[in-house]
């Protein structure tokens, strides 16, 4: 039994419609710079108010426009429709290759908790008005532009070497694309990948990126959502910071490994009390600085818009340079959960504390979309 399969009705990119995932950014102007630099970008249909000429419109009015773009990107060939095919893919950067397969998942075989069946396994909670953007999205679309990551962890090592295999046997990318940390993206159109579809989706699958994605797909009644494939060795766990603004911190805590940074007193490392009496994913950083940080201290909820959860793409230097010029009050450097313990509490079927795993490299969107009737 698989729970991955070809998809239906895709459409690949023949260049130029690459982007970053919508929630990649730190910064919404850098969006919109993005867009204005290059309109076929898949960030101008993922994100319409963003884009120039849709500035000062709310999401759901820019639903039109974003419909527009892409049957407009379609029409001048920024696409190549294909029928039942899954897609190989190849991330490259500094002799390292990362390798996956496009393809569509069963929303059926998400998994939340212990008690519940199936063998994609989601695991963090989400914002909930994400989720709600994500299905509005694909609804107007009829189309799925970015993937949910999935790590394979039962046949990893087994995925990773067939990839590899298909990869240096394919020839010419049908496509290929550069992200801004200089890695090249490749992809091929298969039409009969049932052997790599079977080694794909033959174990646990646990969402390394996209629990809102996965969540859409489920609240949003679709059968099978997009995915990309991936395998252990293919990915790393890049740092979860996070910058605060509007608030005073003055806490003299010690001795800690979490480090703060204000503009008053630079940085310095702070101790966040655990509870003896929660267990080890409610005394993982990310949760101390959430729990006891955050709420306690700051009395702020997760969801308060005066944070912005930071991804690795951005280095400590940027978040100390947005404290120093007056845009943010605080900034949390939380060191990056290791992929041992991300797999362990996974396969538990325990959640990750909310916003604390930034995979590299990530699936790039734009590059296959899938129909979804």
């Amino acid at each position: 039994m698989t729970v991955v399969h070809p998809i239906a009705s895709a459409w690949l990119t023949t260049g130029r419609t690459g982007a970053q995932n919508y929630d990649e950014f730190a910064d919404d102007a850098e969006i919109t710079e993005i867009i204005a630099a290059n309109p076929l970008s898949a960030l101008a249909v993922e994100m319409p108010h963003r884009a120039p000429d849709s500035l000062g419109k709310s999401f759901t009015q820019s639903l039109p426009d974003a419909v527009r773009r892409l049957s407009d990107a379609r029409d001048s060939g920024a696409y190549q429709s294909f029928t039942d095919v899954a897609v190989l893919y190849r991330i490259s950067a500094g002799g390292q290759d990362a390798y996956g397969l496009w393809c569509m998942a069963d929303t059926s075989e998400i998994s939340t908790s212990a008690d519940e069946p199936g063998l994609i396994i989601r695991n963090e909670d989400v914002f909930i008005e994400k989720v709600r953007e994500r299905v509005a999205l694909f609804q107007a679309l009829g189309t799925l532009l970015s993937p949910v990551l999935l790590m394979q962890t039962g046949r990893g090592d087994e995925l990773h070497a067939a990839l590899a295999k298909a990869c240096a046997e394919a020839g010419e990318p049908f496509a290929t694309d550069m992200d801004p940390s200089g890695r090249v993206h490749s992809i091929w159109p298969l039409t009969d990948a049932s052997s790599l579809l079977e080694i794909a989706g033959g174990g646990e699958l646990v969402v390394a990126d996209g629990n809102h994605r996965s969540l859409a797909a489920q609240t949003g009644g679709l059968p099978r959502f997009l995915a990309v494939v991936t395998t252990p060795a293919s990915v790393t766990i890049q740092p979860y910071n996070r910058l605060v603004r509007d608030v005073s911190f003055a806490g003299t805590q010690s001795g800690g490994h979490i480090r703060v940074y204000t503009r008053e007193h630079g940085l310095r490392a702070i101790a966040l009390e655990p509870d003896p009496g929660l267990g080890f994913v409610d005394n993982m950083d990310h949760a101390l600085v959430e729990r006891v940080l955050f709420k306690e201290q700051l009395d702020l909820d997760p969801g308060d818009k005066r944070i912005t959860y930071v991804g690795g793409d951005y280095p400590e230097s940027w978040l100390i340079g947005e404290v120093d010029a007056g845009r943010a009050d605080l900034a949390v450097l939380i060191d990056p959960v290791t992929v041992p313990d991300f797999v362990e509490v996974n396969l538990a079927r325990q959640k990750m504390p909310r916003k604390s795993t930034w995979f590299t490299p990530k699936a790039r969107a734009g590059l296959v979309l899938a129909e979804i009737g």
